[in-house]
C-alpha cells in the first residue's frame, strides 16, 4: 500500500488509465471493466482493477491539477509497478476547428507549473509521450473510424485565468488546454515508464460551446474505448 491508494500487492494491473475525475473511473469500471474490483477510495478517489478483452487493465482516479496528477503517477509508478498508464481526461479547445467531443492524442506538453521549476531550475524539460503509445493510439484511432486531432497541449496550474493565456499558446501550435499531462509525461520519462494523453474536448475558447458535467463525465465513450484498445495492444 501507499499513502494515497490503499491496494494490497498485486491489486492494480500494470496497465492502467487515468481520468481525473474518480466518477469517470467508476463508469469506466461498470461499462467497460469485466469483473471489476474496486482496491482504493481513500479521499474518494476511486481505483478499479478488471478485464478489457480478456487482458487486465486497472482504472485510478487522479484528481485535478498537476499536483494531484502527480501524487498518483508517482505511487503508481514507483509502488505498483505500472509500466503503461494512459491520461482520459477534458481539455478546452483553442481553435475553431477543435470543436468540442474532438479527440486530441497530446503529443507534447507545454506548461507553466513551478513542479518543473522545482526539478530543473533554468533547464527546460520537453514533456512527451510514449511514441509507441502515440503511434498505437493513432492507428487505432484510424481502425475503428475515430477522427483525431494530433498536437501539443498546454498544462496549465490555473483554472481560472484572467489572463486568458490560451490566445498566447494557440499562436504556437497548441489544441488543448488542461491541467495533468506534462507532469505525467515527466514522471512516466523519470520512472522510465510509458505515458500518453487523450482528451476530449469539453468547451471551445474560441467559440465558447460546452458541454455539461454530466457529459464529461459519461459520455465522453470514445476516448475511452480508444484508450483500452490502445494500452492492451
Amino acid at each position: 500500500m501507499s499513502t494515497h491508494i490503499n491496494a494490497p500487492e498485486g491489486a492494480v494491473s500494470d496497465l492502467v488509465l487515468l481520468p481525473g475525475d474518480p466518477l469517470r473511473a467508476k463508469f469506466i469500471a461498470e461499462n467497460f471493466l469485466e469483473n471489476a474490483v474496486c482496491y482504493n477510495e481513500v479521499r474518494g478517489m476511486f481505483g478499479f482493477t478488471g478485464t478489457y478483452k480478456g487482458r487486465r487493465v486497472s482504472v485510478q482516479g487522479t484528481g485535478m491539477g498537476q499536483p494531484s496528477m502527480s501524487i498518483y503517477a508517482q505511487e503508481l509508478f514507483q509502488f505498483y509497478n505500472v509500466q503503461k498508464a494512459i491520461r482520459i481526461g477534458t481539455a478546452g479547445g483553442v481553435n475553431e476547428s477543435v470543436p468540442c467531443r474532438s479527440v486530441i492524442l497530446a503529443n507534447g506538453a507545454c506548461t507553466d507549473s513551478a513542479l518543473q521549476t522545482q526539478r530543473f531550475g533554468l533547464n527546460h524539460f520537453a514533456p512527451v509521450p510514449s511514441f509507441e503509445l502515440l503511434d498505437k493510439a493513432y492507428n487505432k484511432a484510424k481502425e475503428l473510424n475515430l477522427p483525431v486531432v494530433v498536437g501539443p497541449c498546454f498544462s496549465g496550474d490555473r483554472f481560472y485565468d484572467e489572463n486568458d493565456s490560451w490566445k498566447f499558446w494557440k499562436k504556437y501550435g497548441v489544441v488543448g488546454i488542461e491541467m495533468e499531462a506534462a507532469e505525467l509525461y515527466t514522471l512516466a520519462a523519470e520512472f522510465n515508464r510509458k505515458a500518453l494523453a487523450i482528451m476530449t474536448v469539453s468547451n471551445n475558447f474560441v467559440t465558447g460551446e460546452e458541454t455539461s458535467a454530466e457529459e464529461r463525465q459519461t459520455t465522453f465513450t470514445n476516448m475511452m474505448k480508444l484508450a483500452l484498445e490502445t494500452i492492451i495492444e
